[in-house]
């Protein structure tokens, strides 16, 4: 087959993939969206969905590599496309993905949570993977699961943006900085190390400064994410 045929029936093969999904879209209780990874384009919105964004496909496409910034939350992409490209690496059949994701259908307004999953949706004749499909479904702001959510994000941002400001301190600061999360006094440190008050002190001063924290709350908060308590 010439390379103009092979791509040919590549492209056929994608278009019935899109056409059953028209056929099937106000089945499912979710939206449902189709990349094309070899360039990383929206390829098939439902219609719930585009309608929920306020774009037609048509415009969706021409927004290019803008699409995923305009309505996707860089901070949380930050963990779920690392993922993507790891199933797509590993290229398992029946294998998907599931991750929570913020969405916005405009700067103007705010973001909402979902749970997606991805997975493989087409691949070409040497079986590499050429589209993904990926199911959005919206959570309840005042559910639990949207809470907790946020926790876990938060919590993700806070060790991305400070793990470099924690590896400045020393073995003896990280424990200091233990023991002050643990509510521990100066006094009482000192004798659980076997160190003078004003030693402890100067450390306390060294790790408040180093980590920029004004309270015992940014202490502990500190020891909370990187597992010291």
């Amino acid at each position: 087959m010439s390379e103009t045929g092979a791509v040919k029936s590549l492209e056929q093969r994608i278009e019935e993939k899109i056409n059953m999904l028209q056929v099937v879209q106000h089945d499912f209780p979710a939206y449902i969206i189709v990349h094309d990874i070899r360039d990383f384009s929206v390829v098939f919105m439902c219609e719930p969905g585009l309608k929920h964004l306020g774009h037609t496909l048509e415009q969706l496409k021409a927004m290019g590599e803008n699409y995923h910034t305009y309505f996707f939350n860089p901070e949380d992409a930050r963990d779920y496309v690392p993922k993507i490209f790891a199933l797509l690496e590993r290229n398992n059949d029946d294998e998907s993905i599931s991750f929570f994701q913020q969405v916005r259908s405009s700067p103007q307004h705010d973001w909402e949570w979902y749970l997606s999953a991805t997975r493989i949706f087409l691949r070409d004749d040497d079986g590499k993977p050429v589209l993904t499909i990926t199911t959005a479904t919206p959570v309840d702001s005042h559910h639990q699961i949207s809470t907790k959510a946020q926790r876990l994000l938060d919590e993700n941002n806070f060790l991305r943006h400070n793990h470099k400001v924690f590896d400045t301190l020393t073995r003896r600061e990280k424990e200091i900085l233990k023991l002050i999360a643990m509510g521990l006094s100066s006094a009482e440190i000192a004798a659980q190390l076997h160190l003078s008050e004003a030693t402890v002190n100067t450390h306390r001063k060294n790790v408040k400064s180093k980590l920029n924290a004004k309270t015992n709350y940014d202490i502990t908060r500190f020891a909370q994410a990187f597992d010291l308590v």
